[in-house]
């Protein structure tokens, strides 16, 4: 099978390009994939494709940029010109571009692919009827919501033109199926990106405890308040604590960390490690006490969790929307906090970072939650998807073998 996928792809700075190199490095090693033709966005540096492990031809496409109106031109001239026998997107809904018509033309690929008989899933990391429009920094005005909401219906319903849309969570499939009558919805789980035969190292370096958090910053996710919590952790306890800030800001939000830090640049030991490189995410995690997700809401399943979980840490969490499912439905566990208290995110890391065998015991059980679906487990259930489709479509489910198509 010549396998297609479009995503942002390292080192991109749009979301989901992360997921996509983990998905690359496991499909990419599967037998029933000749070659994979990843139809990326266009970034100045090269793609990161140093694999370590043998596997299929990579064949890269830089055919879309961020906020785009061509997108939908450029994307599907690439997919004629390579031919590929199937087509996966990797999307959320603000995967091409935060200009509401940009974004808009870009979901429509997979209706594209539909009509052009392109076997084809969807990934589709979040819903918006999941979505607190006002945190994620899309829009506080009521009337504005409303609007965006019935854009957000019909993108969603365009998007559920494709052969199957796969999401990471079974709340999600519930509302897709009731409200949009939706019969082509799948639960894929997200996935743990790495997972190795060697269990994690519980212990930590030496020097002061690292508390940190990952991701794009500025919107929903607000790093003020766990900078405080740690300062009253200190107070309390004297523990020698490091705030570890690693990412970058969220797109709709240019500037916020670079005024976080001159704000509290008055607070001793708050590192911000900026963009971090996918080499530099296991050093990151694997010297952390504890991961915080200082979240107001939520947009999806948490990408972090996961990586969390792969590296054996103890997380504290706000008491809110997907997380708190994700936990219950995946059996992570962590310290939950009220999303706008500063006392209780405080708790929350003080009952982590006091207690080592909480936290080794934390740790354990979050591993063994993330190693129940290792990425190539993801990729092996997103082949088997794309059997079932061309099976239905090629009419010959009682005589057509596996093999023959894949």
């Amino acid at each position: 099978m010549k396998l297609a996928i479009v995503t942002a792809y390292p080192p991109s700075k749009v979301t989901l390009n992360e997921y996509a190199y983990h998905l690359v490095k496991q499909f990419r090693q599967k037998e029933a994939v000749t070659e994979l033709i990843l139809l990326t966005d266009k970034t100045e540096d090269a793609k990161d494709l140093e694999f370590t492990e043998a596997g299929c031809k990579i064949t890269v496409k830089e055919c879309w940029s961020f906020n785009s109106y061509k997108n939908i031109l450029s994307v599907t001239k690439a997919i004629n010109v390579t031919k590929p026998d199937s087509v996966l997107f990797n999307l959320q809904f603000m995967k091409f571009g935060d200009k509401k018509i940009a974004a808009a033309l870009g979901l429509m690929l997979p209706l594209v692919c539909k009509l052009k008989r392109i076997p084809n899933i969807v990934l589709l990391h979040n819903i918006l009827e999941e979505v607190d429009l006002g945190s994620a920094g899309f829009t506080s005005n009521k009337l504005m919501q409303k609007i965006y909401g019935f854009i957000g219906s019909t993108l969603t319903r365009l998007i559920l033109q494709a052969d199957t849309v796969a999401v990471t969570m079974q709340k999600y499939v519930d509302i897709l199926e009731k409200k949009y009558h939706a019969k082509n919805v799948k639960l894929i789980p997200h996935g743990t990106f790495e997972v190795t035969d060697v269990l994690p190292e519980y212990n930590l370096p030496k020097g002061p405890l690292q508390v940190m958090t990952f991701g794009k910053f500025g919107t929903y996710k607000k790093v003020e308040g766990m900078i405080e919590a740690v300062e009253k952790v200190r107070a309390k306890t004297g523990l020698d604590l490091e705030v570890v800030i690693a990412g970058t800001d969220n797109p709709n939000v240019p500037g916020y960390l670079a005024q976080v830090q001159e704000d509290y640049k008055h607070v001793p030991q708050v590192r911000f490690t900026g963009y971090v490189e996918e080499y530099e995410v296991p050093i990151l995690f694997k010297e952390s006490a504890v991961v915080v997700f200082p979240y107001t809401s939520t947009t999806g399943s948490s990408g972090v969790l996961h990586q969390a979980g792969s590296y054996g840490k103890a997380v504290v969490m706000p008491d809110l929307g997907d997380l708190a499912l994700l936990v219950k439905d995946e059996g992570y566990r962590g310290e939950f906090f009220e999303p706008t208290s500063v006392d209780s995110l405080a708790d929350a890391i003080e009952a982590i970072v006091t207690n080592d065998a909480y936290r080794v015991e934390l740790g354990k059980t979050n591993y063994e939650a993330a190693t129940a679906y290792p990425m190539e487990k993801i990729a092996e259930m997103y082949l088997n998807t794309f059997y079932d489709i061309i099976v239905k479509k090629s009419k010959l489910s009682g005589n057509i073998r596996k093999e023959a198509i894949l």
